[in-house]
């Protein structure tokens, strides 16, 4: 029987998950077995907000590509 993939979750909701974790390990009252769920966990929301951010990245790029503009700018948040 073939893995189920699991179903994405929208970015905003995997990294206010993510801030939580990050929260309540940050406390230090969670037992060690609560501690290695919690960083799994989080591991695993991290790798699904790097591949939201790829994709909507590569999005980005192909809309400018098809806009004519062959050059990606950076953005430089200290300019803001």
């Amino acid at each position: 029987m073939p893995k189920k993939q699991p179903q994405s979750v929208p970015f905003e909701q995997s990294l206010n998950e993510l801030e939580t974790l990050v929260e309540k390990m940050e406390q230090g009252d969670l037992s060690l077995e609560e501690s290695l769920q919690h960083f799994e966990r989080g591991v695993q929301l991290t790798r699904a907000c790097q591949q939201a951010l790829k994709a909507a990245e590569q999005k980005v790029e192909a809309l400018l590509k098809k806009n004519g503009q062959e050059e990606v700018i950076p953005f430089d948040s200290e300019d803001a």
